[in-house]
């Protein structure tokens, strides 16, 4: 099973945005872990646009 190139861009740009990590560096986590993090930035912004 291939990993749809849009999604894994989209993932990148949302960690690199958010994070400022460096392409390289979340390339090198697996898909579980980019999605971890995915997910929690996504909860940190709900919260901060919740005014919480």
């Amino acid at each position: 099973m291939t990993y749809a190139l849009p999604r894994l861009r989209e993932e990148i740009a949302y960690i690199a945005y958010h994070f400022h990590w460096q392409r390289e560096e979340i390339l090198d986590l697996t898909h579980g872990e980019r999605q971890e993090w995915v997910t929690e930035i996504a909860r940190i912004n709900t919260r901060v646009n919740e005014g919480g």
